[in-house]
């Protein structure tokens, strides 16, 4: 076993027991940190994304300040889209914004298949942190199919997802076909991190809580599944993650990670229940909790720490991102309180 697959954190996701439960959080590169602002200051985000240099220094910062048992590649869900040739942007205070959406058959021409060569910046991006971490794994990142439908369909982001839900109900057939165009894109654009050295992948689909089970498992679950078994024999842990997805984790769960992640609606414990003895839990500490003062902060990490412990595995984080008002110094607490509670001799 190497030292990376011993480490804490993919020991967790395998469900088998380590030193302490391991912690890490979304967008934990960036927004909140002094340091990250400076060197973004006056570059867009997707040429940060896509510069190997500032992609290293930005995935290092928290594990650097934090502490935290894995680093996350520093990335946007857009990236591999772009490089298959849509034209967007990341606009600041809005998100991604699609100058022309996706909405016909003619359309989805425009959205042409990737090679590694396409993202090459990302594995060189890769490579180097893979070499700076050491002990520490690194996270690969991609949003899944019916996240990146939403904004391709809507042109940005939505709260209502009506022009998406018209598509999916209205026009299955080509519904199905672009998230099978964007779930082929996504396996290439994850399968290009594991080669180039990740020790695990995330699997973001942020929006789907906007979805019945029903619905779920008709039109999403399918192309989902095409993503997390495409990576079947890449042998890394893989980790699915929604928000609102109460009602979809049993689906969710048999969409083929071996990971959940669970956001703060649920308990981890009720959420080990739906998926079953087999899958690890990630979450999933309320972002909000850690404006509450250090004794709520602590109160509530030690509650998610017990209900964590219901699944074989336990990879704590937020149950969503951190907010970028978020005091940094809370965090390193929350890193070092975490292993302190969980520690196992």
């Amino acid at each position: 076993m190497t030292v990376l697959e011993d480490s804490p954190f993919v020991r967790a996701c395998r469900g088998l027991p380590g030193p302490h439960t391991p912690v890490w959080f979304m967008r934990q590169a960036g927004r909140s940190l002094p340091e990250y602002r400076k060197i973004r200051a006056g570059v867009g985000m997707l040429e940060s994304c896509r510069r190997p240099d500032l992609v290293t220094e930005i995935t290092l910062q928290p594990v650097r300040r934090h502490g935290v048992d894995a680093a996350i590649l520093f990335s946007d869900i857009v990236v591999p889209v772009a490089a298959a040739g849509i034209d967007l942007d990341i606009v600041a205070g809005t998100g991604p914004v699609v100058a022309e959406p996706i909405r016909s058959a003619p359309d989805l021409e425009r959205l042409r298949p990737i090679t590694p060569d396409d993202v090459d910046f990302v594995a060189e991006s890769v490579r180097l942190l893979v070499a700076e971490l050491g002990s520490t794994p690194l996270i690969g990142f991609a949003g899944a199919p019916f996240t990146l439908a939403s904004y391709l369909i809507e042109g940005g982001p939505s709260r209502t997802y009506l022009k998406t839900k018209a598509m999916m109900y209205a026009q299955p057939d080509l519904w199905h076909a672009l998230l099978g165009r964007l779930s082929a894109i996504t396996l290439t654009f994850l399968r290009t991190q594991v080669d180039a050295g990740v020790s695990a992948v995330q699997l973001f689909d942020s929006w789907a809580g906007a979805l019945s089970e029903a619905d779920y498992r008709q039109y999403v679950l399918p192309h989902s599944a095409a993503v997390l078994s495409g990576l079947a024999d890449a042998g890394v842990p893989r980790i699915h993650f929604g928000v609102g997805t109460a009602v979809l984790l049993e689906a969710m769960g048999e969409a083929g990670a071996d990971v959940v992640g669970v956001d703060w609606r649920t308990p981890l414990d009720v959420a080990t229940k739906r998926l079953g003895p087999e899958k690890a839990v990630q979450g999933n500490l309320d972002p909000a909790i850690l404006f509450a003062g250090w004794e709520t902060v602590e109160r509530e990490t030690r509650r998610v720490l017990a209900q964590g412990a219901a699944a074989p595995g336990h990879v704590f984080n937020l149950g969503h991102g951190v907010m970028p008002e978020t005091d940094p110094e809370i965090l390193t607490r929350l890193v070092a309180l975490v292993h302190e509670v969980s520690g196992r001799s």
